[in-house]
């Protein structure tokens, strides 16, 4: 099939395997999977000028969030390439902490970052765009057949993703002002929930919000802390072949005052989260300014990012100030900050009030249990941000093409994957809040790390047939790289004067330099690298490396320093991973069990899990209900 423009649609025919409706971060990866897998794949956007458009704050990235791009990367998605190419800084966050908690950030160059993504859609074989809204699904016994658009178009295909993100319903509230809309200055999306409603699935409302945006001219960046990037070529993709190409830029760091705090207060009455006029959940985790010096009144200060939008522009981002105050409240509280005393205001920053699904009515592939072939994926599930929407959407994009072409479905499991994680506790937990991903809702962090995600995943990729040979080659390669040095740190004596002397340098007796350098190795202030640089013979294997050399030895002094906790914590999953293969019958009548408490019965008889293990991550379904199931089930 001609690749499609995005100014032009082929129109010979009307049919395709796969509609993505959306083109956030999640319906972007969702059509490129699906169309890079051999899907014909259709994505509608009501405005193919925002196609990836960076809603909030323009970075990528950050704890745990860094962690799922590398896997969306590693599964051969595109969220870590458009991201390294539109990169304006850098940053490895928690450096300072073990590897289970490194996490990749980068600011990016909102403009190229639609621009990439752009460029990325409209170069993919099997892939058109439309731009229209559509309006209802055309459903044919249980099963989604098409959809039809706000111009009337009927489009039919064997499977459906919405990614509606923020536009279902969605409301923006400016003080007491409230306008319809999506995003400020694009409307909102009526009559996909009302019919979904109508279909028998179970919609609520929820709330995330935005800051004001500045004109750099405006700002005095000399009364502020200065915040670089990390000066290493550290990137998200592992793909050797893709660069930071922009300019690299700094942010800047100052603090709101109890003056701010005070004018904060007197505007309060017309705060649409304190007067009564929202009445939807927010993000706990990322309050509004507002929320800040209500719940931590004790507080005198609170931190504020000056974040740039792009290199040819003026736009700062404010993050810490998220407000749906008034205009006048926000601009008064900003003057009244070090730095900001004469700033001037784009646009004021608003909340948002939109429609979302419980995902519990979800397969663990994203595709309903109500509708078949019909997905769902990011905010419509609950969740908040880029990472978490571009994480769901590959795996909608990949599971709506094994539906269709009768594969095996992909379902990533808890010790696999943080988008694993993700999609487990959405679907088996469900939300009262939206969803964000931090490492401590992992239990497998040592496993999950973002140094090895190409290990965890590009293989899977690969059989899938996402990945390509390019990719597995480069994995191939670093994984016999690893195996040489290991090899050669197993086999080589550290029972030598020089590498005596560097145990005296760490404070370790001289006399306890026996064994192999990879025994060496594994005691605390003893790194890689100044084995390498003593070492003639480990220095030329590495030297003879044409790239990836940081991120290679990185990955091999975790894997020995931390041998001890990875093994434990694969343990601990392997028994878990145990209950995942106990199948329980279709139609289980737990309502009958009076073995089982009230809460367990309600709950599993609502969620019918297909495992044990299914059910064990359930709130409310104890270790006793887990027990008395195995023990009715004859195991």
């Amino acid at each position: 099939m001609a690749v499609a423009s995005p100014l032009t649609m082929p129109m010979a025919d009307f049919e395709y395997d796969i509609i993505v409706v959306g083109a956030g971060h999640a319906g972007c990866e969702a059509a490129s999977a699906a169309a890079r897998l051999g899907s014909r794949t259709l994505l509608i956007t009501m405005d193919m000028n925002t196609i990836g458009q960076m809603s909030c704050n323009p970075a990528v990235g950050g704890i745990a969030k860094g962690q799922i791009v590398r896997e969306i990367d590693a599964l051969g998605g595109q969220m870590g390439i458009v991201t390294d190419r539109s990169a304006i800084q850098f940053r490895m966050l928690n450096k300072s902490k073990g590897p289970a908690m490194w996490s990749p950030r980068s600011q990016s160059d909102r403009k190229q970052f639609i621009q990439q993504w752009i460029r990325c859609l409209t170069t993919t074989d099997n892939l058109s765009v439309w731009q229209d809204e559509v309006v209802r699904l055309i459903i044919d016994n249980q099963s989604v057949a098409g959809v039809e658009t706000r111009l009337g178009v009927l489009f039919k295909a064997q499977a459906v993703i919405l990614t509606n993100g923020t536009f279902l319903s969605g409301l923006l509230h400016f003080g007491r002002t409230q306008i319809p809309g999506g995003r400020i200055a694009e409307k909102a999306s009526v009559g996909l929930t009302e019919q979904l409603v109508a279909l028998g699935f179970t919609s609520h409302r929820m709330k995330t919000g935005t800051p004001a945006r500045l004109d750099k001219r405006s700002i005095d960046f000399s009364a502020m802390q200065e915040q670089q990037g990390d000066l290493t070529e550290e990137k998200f993709s592992y793909l050797p072949s893709v660069h930071r190409e922009l300019k690299q830029m700094s942010c800047f760091i100052t603090y709101t005052n109890p003056t701010t705090h005070d004018i904060l207060r007197r505007g309060l009455p017309d705060s649409p989260l304190y007067n009564g006029q929202i009445q939807s959940i927010g993000p706990r985790y990322c309050p509004s300014i507002e929320t800040k010096i209500i719940t931590f009144a004790d507080k005198d200060q609170h931190q504020l990012f000056l974040e740039p939008e792009g290199v040819d522009s003026n736009e700062y981002y404010v993050n810490g100030f998220s407000s749906s105050m008034p205009w006048q409240v926000q601009l008064e509280a900003l003057h009244s900050v070090r730095g900001l005393e004469h700033c001037v205001m784009y646009r004021p920053g608003y909340a948002i009030e939109y429609d979302y699904f419980d995902p519990t009515q979800l397969h663990q592939t994203l595709e309903t249990k109500l509708i078949r072939n019909l997905f769902f994926a990011g905010q419509i599930n609950g969740t908040t941000g880029y990472e978490e929407a571009a994480g769901q959407g590959i795996v909608a994009g990949i599971n709506a093409h094994q539906n269709i072409t009768n594969g095996k479905p992909l379902i990533l499991s808890r010790d696999e994957s943080y988008i694993g994680v993700l999609i487990d506790d959405l679907t088996h937990k469900g939300v009262d809040e939206p969803y964000r991903m931090f490492t401590s809702r992992a239990e497998y962090r040592i496993l999950l790390r973002q140094d090895n995600a190409d290990e965890r995943l590009t293989t899977l990729s690969y059989n899938l047939g996402l990945a390509d040979a390019e990719r597995y080659r480069l994995y191939c390669y670093k994984q016999e790289v690893k195996q040489r040095i290991v090899h050669y740190l197993q086999s080589t004596s550290s029972a030598t004067p020089v590498f005596r002397s560097l145990l005296e340098q760490q404070g370790y007796a001289a006399t306890s330099a026996h064994g192999s350098l990879h025994d060496m190795l594994m005691r605390p202030n003893i790194n890689l690298q100044d084995i390498i640089a003593i070492d003639g013979s480990l220095a030329e294997i590495i030297s003879s490396l044409p790239n990836r050399q940081n991120e290679i030895i990185d990955s091999v002094e975790i894997d020995i320093k931390y041998s001890g906790y990875i093994a434990r914590e694969r343990l601990a999953a392997d028994k878990l991973r145990r209950l995942d293969t106990i199948k329980i019958p279709a139609g289980f009548r737990y309502g009958e069990l009076q073995s089982l408490s009230t809460e367990a019965r309600l709950k599993l008889t609502a969620l019918q899990p297909k495992t044990i293990g299914d059910a064990s991550r359930i709130p409310g379904v104890s270790p006793n209900d887990i027990s008395v199931l195995l023990v009715l089930l004859g195991r």
